[in-house]
């Protein structure tokens, strides 16, 4: 199914403000709310669309990338890279929570609406994981799947996250029953605020006896191999984002996510400049003026390429497609040869006589210009 453009979900135009997205976005999400239209599975179905345009287009980044790739995210089934967005973990009613916050002064616990609502949910996520990646120029030419070890947050075997004693297990909070939230109308009973239950802290339940291995938190330091999916094209400041593999929550709370930043190493041949790769080839004057076949490396081995008479210092040769792969793209960089004509620094008795007598030959001395250089740019631009 396509998706409508986020533009026009929320019917401002592309050249729109962040005040013109925001005061129709509140004006569409009052609108369609679900507890404005109890039971209208179409008009939910517009909140949640509205929320996910609102979610991008209010985001510098994820609308720059929006703007370029359109519904098509640079991000995979397990997050986003390059900047990328992912519609995945978008929560409409999160949204709606967070941007209403701002209305009314009602603070951060403003409506939980009673949607997808559950003891699970309300526990604490664990926290957000970095890492960084150094991968090589031939991997980020190929995709590489990498295998890390990492010191996480893992859950706790002894009491299977719960945080109670075995064989003590946690009481029903008496004060929210379990709910671990309390609720009070507002605005006339059209909203409803919603605040942490300040006896259970948020948790629906209160222990009584902690577990004594990881002392009531449900989760102990260990170590967990994680997998991550590179791919080709990608370079340094890119990130790839692992949903639900990082550190536990505490007492069964969710897993929080892990944010591997990509760092490119410095390579032996090879500069980097886009998707391009430049190598400087050193060659002598005779291979330059007579013309030479010779190899240079690439990502995939050595090829052969041809230098023909004549050559001067400077002389780019491209070899096509033997660069990056283009990131959420077909295609690849070419290989950039730049020539270098090698000038040696000690000489024989015998190669500074021969060179001497080269010198002296009418054909290997350089023609002057009919102009400078400082004359031909003046001639070029006035």
């Amino acid at each position: 199914m396509n998706k409508r453009d986020y533009y026009e979900v929320l019917g401002v135009d592309r050249n729109a403000s962040i005040d013109d997205i925001k005061k129709a976005y509140r004006k569409l999400a009052v609108k369609y709310h679900p507890d404005k239209n109890p039971g209208d599975s179409e008009a939910e179905k517009k909140f949640k669309e509205v929320g996910e345009a609102y979610a991008v287009l209010s985001d510098e980044q994820k609308r720059s990338q929006y703007d370029r790739f359109g519904h098509v995210s640079p991000g995979t089934s397990g997050g986003g890279y390059g900047g990328g967005f992912s519609t995945m973990d978008i929560d409409p009613f999160e949204i709606f929570r967070s941007f209403m916050s701002g209305f009314g002064g009602f603070g951060s616990g403003f409506a939980d609406f009673g949607f997808g609502s559950s003891s699970a949910s309300r526990q604490a996520k664990g926290r957000e994981m970095q890492l960084t990646l150094k991968l090589t120029l031939e991997e980020i030419a190929a995709g590489v799947n990498k295998k890390i070890k990492i010191k996480n947050l893992v859950t706790c075997d002894l009491c299977n996250g719960s945080g109670s004693k075995p064989g003590s297990p946690p009481r029903t909070c008496p004060v929210c029953h379990g709910s671990g939230e309390i609720r009070r109308s507002a605005m006339g009973g059209f909203f409803t605020q919603v605040s942490p239950c300040d006896s259970c802290r948020g948790q629906g339940q209160i222990i009584s006896d902690p577990c004594p291995a990881c002392r009531g938190e449900g989760r102990v330091r260990g170590e967990t191999t994680i997998s991550v999916n590179i791919p080709a094209g990608v370079t340094t400041g890119n990130y790839i984002i692992l949903r639900g593999q990082g550190n536990a929550g505490p007492n069964n709370g969710a897993k929080g996510d892990i944010k591997v930043y990509i760092e490119e190493k410095e390579h032996e041949y090879f500069e980097r400049q886009g998707d391009d790769l430049f190598y400087h080839l050193q060659i002598s004057f005779p291979q330059a003026a007579l013309g030479d076949t010779v190899t240079v490396p690439t990502l995939t081995g050595n090829a052969k390429i041809t230098i023909p008479g004549g050559t001067q210092s400077g002389k780019i040769f491209r070899m096509r497609g033997l660069g990056i792969k283009h990131l959420n793209d077909y295609g690849s960089g070419d290989q950039l040869v730049v020539v270098q004509i090698y000038t040696p620094q000690k000489l024989s008795p015998k190669e500074h006589q021969l060179l001497q007598e080269l010198a002296e030959c009418e054909g290997v001395q350089p023609k002057p210009s009919e102009k400078g250089f400082f004359h031909k740019v003046k001639d070029a631009f006035f």
